[in-house]
């Protein structure tokens, strides 16, 4: 595994913790309480300016216990791993995965023994060799995924994402037309992103929005008619749109997030927009599944067929795909979450010469990334799903972030 090459460096280190959103409060940071306003010179990429920097540990553990229920439900009726035990599995995977986060939860438990029950229920995946600093969204992401591969449960989240994928694309026509509509290419973008807010809503990890799909499901072209103007909580659009404006990015990395509306309705308008921009795209998605996260094969098998399909009808998309100027590549994640240290050697490669990267969602692009900064321009786009992090940021839950930085190139 191999570091994105445009992380910013602070002498012979790296300035990048993966978790540089709300880090939550660990042995290290014990007794801090408020935190003053930072700037990014402390070697850990925290860039922004905040207060209240830290989330408890018994809020962020809630997140994680009141988004339980959802994983125990689909690996229930998980169908991908070809057993019949599936009740057994999950009902073993619940009382496990309650157990670590209430042991985690004690106050008397230390911190030498909180990282050997999370680095001991790892899956081996990519990041594991991130050095232990507290427990965290991502090390949690780790145990739950880890536990639940343990048990058998590979991608219990298949059939669903196979189903919003096709449910999605039938409306992909529709929403490009509405995109085309729009003449002026500022307006255009403006739109273009409140399309990735409205996607990114699909988003199975999350209770909040689980409930609205098991409630339903959840229409796009609604979710955008209701997404909450701005200023969001975290907005530099109007940066990002100058940006964009006088300057043509050569070649974007763009880390995608979940499968259905998500990367159908909201990414893929989005690429195709830097596509006609002149950019070259590449797709940087989970080599394993998590969650109902889209995997590359998934883009592969799924989507990009359709994407050059007479059916949709869409030249610019046809033809960067048949050129190889819009390509897929694993990224090396295992996680809803990434540790922009441990990638796929294929995704650094195809980054050295790229000029933009993209981050999406929630794991990707807020709760790991958020403040990450890099030598070459970054954009994150997600919906705040958490009431947790909305709070943090200043916003309310289904609030949106668009984090813009400009590089040095």
């Amino acid at each position: 595994m191999e570091a994105f090459p445009h992380l910013r460096r602070v002498g012979d280190g790296w300035a990048y913790d993966a978790v540089t959103f709300a880090p939550w409060v660990s042995v290290r940071d014990a007794g801090k309480g408020e935190q003053d306003e930072k700037d990014d010179d402390d070697g850990r990429g925290t860039t922004a300016k905040t207060t209240n920097a830290f989330v408890s540990k018994e809020a962020w553990i809630d997140v994680f216990a009141r988004a339980t229920g959802q994983f125990v439900n689909r690996a229930r009726n998980d169908l991908a791993s070809g057993r019949e035990d599936a009740e057994t599995r999950a009902e073993a995977f619940e009382r496990a995965f309650d157990a670590a986060l209430e042991k985690c939860a004690r106050a008397e438990t230390s911190e030498e023994e909180i990282e050997a029950l999370c680095r001991s229920e790892t899956n081996g995946g990519g990041a594991f060799g991130a050095p232990w600093t507290g427990i965290n969204c991502l090390e949690l992401c780790r145990v739950r995924d880890g536990m639940l591969r343990r048990l058998g449960f590979e991608d219990c989240f298949a059939s669903v994402k196979r189903e919003e994928n096709a449910t999605a694309l039938k409306a992909l026509r529709g929403v490009l037309d509405r995109l085309d509509a729009v003449e002026s290419d500022s307006e255009r973008l403006l739109e273009v992103v409140r399309g990735c807010f409205a996607g990114n809503i699909f988003d199975l990890g999350a209770a909040a929005s689980a409930e609205l799909y098991d409630n339903g499901g959840v229409d796009f072209a609604a979710t955008v008619l209701k997404l909450k103007g701005r200023p969001w909580c975290v907005d530099d659009f109007d940066a990002m749109q100058s940006r964009f404006a006088s300057k043509t990015h050569a070649k974007a990395i763009v880390f995608v997030d979940n499968a259905g509306a998500d990367v159908c309705l909201g990414m893929i308008p989005f690429i195709r927009e830097l596509i006609r921009r002149g950019t070259e795209v590449v797709v940087a998605a989970n080599s394993v599944p998590s969650i109902n996260d889209i995997t590359a094969l998934e883009l592969e098998e799924q989507i990009i067929p359709f994407l050059k399909s007479d059916e949709l009808g869409d030249a610019t998309l046809k033809d960067a795909i048949e050129s190889g100027r819009l390509r897929v590549v694993a990224s090396g994640s295992d996680m809803p979450v990434i540790d922009l240290r441990y990638l796929s050697k294929e995704i650094v490669e195809e980054a050295r010469d790229a000029d933009l990267v993209v981050l999406e969602g929630m794991g990707r692009g807020i709760e790991t990334n958020l403040y990450a900064r890099f030598s070459i321009d970054s954009v994150k786009l997600a919906m705040v799903k958490h009431k947790e992090v909305a709070t943090l940021l200043g916003g309310e839950l289904y609030d949106c972030v668009c984090k813009f930085d400009e590089g040095d190139c």
